[in-house]
């Protein structure tokens, strides 16, 4: 079965996404919430393994740091991997390492040569301890930070040229970064080679709760917008189909509820694949 639109699992939906049958359906879990040795939770995830694709989704690489990822963090995502066989395996672009410390925010950085070095050195690291290709995912940004050297879209490129990992392009952080340092949503992501993205995410934002500030917050806790839903068909009217994630992680509402939304996404990914074929 071909991979269309998916969900990020919770588990209080694991009876209702163990009975779905919708055509292309596929689930994503953040892979740290899993990377233990048993008990129920990965049980569930293995149960849903044995009926859908997974993808591993990570929040703990810390790919842009200059600290490598630890060894025992690798070995257990490893473990993880070959328990489960995902389809995919994706983390940020960003640091959360510093002096020992780990930050719970993805934390961003100049887009320097130097800053390259370190993400590609750490990509190769991460893959080859998986033994296969990641995707990295393009950040939410908030401050435009002095000292680039490179745009967004030619650092992605060029880190995926050069360690061979893929891209999962998430729609709502260009469109939340868009607004926030004042650029093109539509020409960052007209600037993405098709051949580098192998996923892509779709999820909700809100105003920040500061009215004097005027950003937009990537909180995944809302419905997805419809300038993201315009967004996301510009990306797969250009590129193709990809396989999609629906991404919720808070207010979160009922399995239903979240599947009107996952469904929006696949008949748009039928009709982009009814023509292209």
């Amino acid at each position: 079965m071909t991979m269309t639109a998916g969900l990020g699992f919770k588990l209080e939906h694991l009876d209702e996404a163990l009975t779905a049958r919708n055509p292309g359906l596929w689930f994503e879990v953040h892979a740290e919430n899993y990377m233990v040795d048993g008990g129920p939770r990965l049980r569930a995830l293995v149960a849903l393994a044995e009926r859908f694709a997974i993808s591993l989704h990570g929040v703990g690489l810390s790919l842009v740091s200059v600290e490598p990822p630890a060894e025992d963090h690798l070995g257990r995502l490893r473990a993880l991997s070959d328990l489960i066989g995902p389809a995919a395996i994706s983390d940020h672009l960003a640091w959360q390492k510093w002096e020992g410390a780990h930050h719970a925010d993805f934390l961003p950085f100049p887009r320097t040569r130097e800053a390259l070095d370190i993400a590609a050195g750490n990509v190769a690291r991460v893959q080859d301890a998986l033994r296969r290709p990641i995707l990295v995912e393009n950040p939410s940004l908030y401050v435009d930070l002095p000292g680039h050297e490179l745009d967004e879209a030619s650092f992605l490129t060029e880190l995926a040229q050069r360690t061979g990992c893929g891209l999962l392009v998430d729609v709502n952080n260009i469109f939340v970064s868009a607004a926030n340092l004042r650029f093109s949503a539509e020409a960052r992501i007209d600037a993405i080679p098709a051949s580098i993205i192998g996923e892509i995410h779709l999820a909700g934002h809100r105003p920040d709760p500061d009215p004097d500030s005027g950003l937009l917050i990537d909180s995944h806790d809302a419905p997805i917008s419809d300038p993201v839903w315009l967004l996301y068909r510009r990306l797969i009217d250009r590129i193709g189909a990809r396989p999609t994630l629906i991404e919720r992680d808070d207010e979160v509402p009922p399995f239903p509820e979240l599947m009107l939304e996952r469904d929006r996404a696949h008949h748009l990914l039928e009709q982009r694949m009814l023509i292209d074929a």
